[in-house]
């Protein structure tokens, strides 16, 4: 997963080492899960994540945007206001390496030319593919029996702001609903045999896991200037009118 990350990162800074509209930039934040152990909340960072990201901005509007994350997810019935998980005590952690890309749309027009259109809030979302352990219990031990990778459908809001010429700072809150019911080892359908015994919770139910926290990006090569087109053809629209 690290080596096909890594891989597209490369691909994709290669093909655009020459365009006008480009951003790199890091995010550094918490990762939670809502699943079938521990907490409910649906925002409640308790474990760390951080990635790195590649926007095209072929628009003020929206871009283009890939990003690779590494992150831990944990829960633990300790945590949480359901009595009937307290009781039961399970605990578990896991591993999420993630591949995401899609579109940014920019609810207020975002000029990264000039400071008359500096902040705007966000959304993005896209295809996600990541990677984690499939585990299962036996008694209150979590227990890891292969590597599994799926999909995830990516649904995040932020807002961000320049703070210099060529650097952007956001905040965001990032979504994903998986494709699969296993995240925390309550749903253990491949691989292993009686595996009705091993399940629990609500297995009609597929896990989520959220990121929360800051990104910063760098805007390289020539800084974009979505206004200019405008003001060319402005230009020409009044000459035209002199020689008239």
């Amino acid at each position: 997963m690290k080596r096909v990350i890594f891989l597209l990162f490369l691909i994709v800074g290669t093909h655009y080492a020459n365009a006008q509209l480009n951003e790199i930039g890091v995010f550094v934040g918490g990762s939670n899960y809502i699943g079938d152990i521990g907490s409910t909340n649906f925002i409640n960072p308790n474990e760390f994540a951080i990635g790195a990201l590649f926007k095209w901005n072929p628009s003020a509007r929206y871009s283009y945007r890939i990003s690779g994350t590494f992150a831990s997810i944990a829960g633990n019935d300790r945590d949480s206001d359901i009595a009937s998980r307290v009781e039961r005590g399970y605990a578990f952690t896991n591993k999420i390496k993630e591949l995401s890309a899609g579109i940014e749309f920019n609810f207020l027009e975002f000029d990264l030319h000039s400071f008359s259109k500096p902040a705007t809030p966000y959304i993005y979302t896209g295809i996600s593919y990541f990677s984690y352990k499939n585990i299962y219990f036996d008694g209150n031990n979590d227990v890891n029996y292969e590597n599994h990778s799926t999909f995830a459908i990516p649904i995040t809001l932020g807002f961000k702001a320049k703070v210099s010429s060529h650097l952007i700072l956001g905040a965001e809150i990032g979504a994903r609903y998986t494709f699969t019911d296993n995240l925390d080892g309550s749903n253990p359908v491949k691989g292993l045999k009686n595996d009705d015994s091993l399940k629990f919770g609500n297995v009609n139910s597929d896990d989520w896991y959220v990121f929360s926290g800051v990104v910063i990006t760098y805007t390289f090569r020539r800084l974009p200037c979505f206004t200019c087109f405008d003001s060319r053809n402005a230009k020409k629209r009044r000459k035209n009118k002199l020689f008239k």
